[in-house]
């Protein structure tokens, strides 16, 4: 099964490339789900919601409709005396889980989480924190990709995040590989001239794919449909709605 969606959808630029001019932000999330049946939340990198917050969310969506949740940046990105904010984390994604929309975590890692052992020790570590909760790890440096890392994912029954992007040195190559029963890719845009040079973060996101460059993904999202129960793709280059447009053209060549 394939869940196609966007990350995040609570964009200010969308209104009047995705979202109607005048609708209410309260009726965002109404409007967005009518069209996809999942959305990649990540607002929560930068802070915990409040549970009543992802309640409400759950509400405005059908019974189809899953979230996939970011862990936060604290988890990721920081890694010192951090045990509180996994047990919040988990707190604040009740409403989700009891609902039965949570269709995983993801942990972005950043660039300079490399390759050494300490670091695939926190992995470990990461993944005991959040006991049975399904997770998805994106890797930011090539380093990881290894047999081996691969074979203790599949084990850990970690699953893999595949990624689109910039072809820069020490970037992931697009790669699709499955480690668990979830199938994962995000497509970033391939702005290589501001994906780590901008003045403001979206700056990296602001790409327009070419139908040729998302026809090159059909065999290996077949590829992971083959092998997982669900596959999440998820259109990052948000700037201006254009995530949406990169969704819209897959679920075509899909169907």
């Amino acid at each position: 099964m394939i869940h196609l969606g966007t990350s995040g959808f609570s964009y200010d630029d969308w209104v009047g490339n995705f979202y109607p001019a005048g609708m209410p932000k309260r009726e965002w999330l109404i409007y967005y789900a009518r069209e996809f049946n999942t959305c990649e939340i990540n607002s929560t990198f930068y802070a915990l919601p409040k549970p009543s917050g992802l309640k409400a969310m759950t509400e405005k969506t059908g019974d189809n409709f899953v979230f996939c949740i970011k862990a936060n940046q604290e988890m990721t990105h920081q890694r010192e005396d951090n045990a509180p904010i996994f047990k919040a984390f988990c707190q604040v994604l009740e409403p989700i889980i009891t609902a039965g929309k949570l269709g995983c975590i993801l942990a972005q890692f950043p660039f300079s989480f490399g390759f050494n052992h300490r670091n695939w020790n926190y992995l470990g570590l990461f993944k005991e924190r959040l006991g049975e909760l399904p997770v998805v790890i994106e890797f930011r440096n090539a380093q990881w990709l290894r047999s081996d890392v691969f074979d203790w994912l599949s084990h850990q029954d970690l699953g893999f995040c595949c990624v689109d992007e910039p072809q820069l040195p020490n970037l992931l190559p697009p790669l699709a590989e499955a480690t668990s029963k979830i199938g994962y890719v995000r497509f970033h845009g391939r702005n290589s001239a501001k994906w780590w040079q901008h003045e403001h973060a979206y700056e990296r996101y602001d790409y327009s794919y070419t139908p040729q460059e998302l026809s090159e993904w059909l065999p290996r999202i077949q590829k992971l449909n083959s092998i997982t129960e669900k596959t999440f793709i998820f259109a990052n280059n948000h700037w201006r709605g254009q995530a949406v447009s990169t969704i819209r053209q897959l679920r075509i060549m899909l169907d």
